[in-house]
């Protein structure tokens, strides 16, 4: 070959090493960057997925209170009265409806504080065919005869051994008259303890029972409405309505038990 022409293909093999080396640095850059996006995207998503399946108790910062201490009456009273309770007893660090009151009226008992958003949990266990409640945002006023006229209720019940045909809203950990259990429901037999919860946070509601979670609804919304003027509570214009109360024990006149009450607030 020529002398100028070998010396003019050396620079030719040149540039194209410089070319080529560029182009394979750049698409390795190329390549990092989509798999350091790709992994960005993955934690964001596994962050997301652990903040839902977060329990209440663990994001709050609040500590359990215990609503009652096993061996008094401090921190209840009764429904739109005074601290005289004579429905209720205490017996073996439990919380005893004694079953005095007819038609579900004059034996409930309230706590002291209110509550807005929280995270309840309770043991109770019923004698045979016995019905009890428990209720929240109960706002007392002469013009409620009861706190289920004013405050939802987790149903509290034997459901095999009541006196009469219960449909499935008025059986046990239902929203009494609203919301009905799912499948995970698993209900102990009378005179066995069970452990019940409510939680609401800014109107979502969720009832569990035994560690399974049975019911979850959005209070106010256009379902929850419809339920509420459609059903039961079409006569009781109060119901529901408060987003701040007490919580309630229901005597149905039958005997129940409640103990290690305690609750969260969120």
């Amino acid at each position: 070959m020529e002398p100028g022409k070998n010396a003019s293909d050396k620079k030719i093999i040149q540039m194209k090493k410089i070319l080529f080396n560029l182009g394979t640095g750049l698409l390795v850059t190329i390549a990092m960057t989509g798999c350091n996006d790709s992994a960005n995207t993955t934690k964001t998503e596994t962050d997301s997925d652990m903040t839902d399946k977060k329990d209440s108790r663990d994001v709050s910062k609040e500590a359990p209170v215990s609503l009652f201490d096993g061996k008094s009456f401090n921190g209840w009273h009764n429904f739109n009265g005074d601290k005289d309770i004579k429905s209720w007893a205490i017996e073996d660090s439990s919380l005893v409806c004694l079953g005095t009151a007819k038609d579900a009226h004059g034996g409930d008992i309230v706590s002291d504080n209110e509550y807005e958003n929280f995270d309840l949990s309770w043991d109770w266990k019923v004698t045979t065919g016995a019905n009890s409640g428990v209720m929240y945002h109960v706002v007392e006023d002469p013009k409620y005869k009861a706190p289920y006229e004013i405050g939802p209720e987790y149903q509290v019940i034997d459901d095999v051994g009541f006196p009469g045909k219960l449909e499935e809203w008025q059986k046990a950990g239902s929203d009494y008259a609203m919301y009905t259990p799912n499948a995970k429901k698993k209900l102990n037999p009378p005179g066995q303890w069970n452990t019940g919860r409510i939680v609401f946070n800014k109107g979502h509601v969720e009832h569990w029972l035994n560690g399974e979670k049975i019911i979850e609804f959005e209070a106010w919304s256009d379902d929850w409405n419809k339920k509420r003027t459609e059903g039961k509570w079409k006569d009781y214009p109060g119901y529901g309505t408060a987003k701040k109360g007490k919580i309630a024990l229901q005597d149905h006149g039958n005997k129940v038990y409640y103990r290690n009450i305690t609750i969260v607030t969120l």
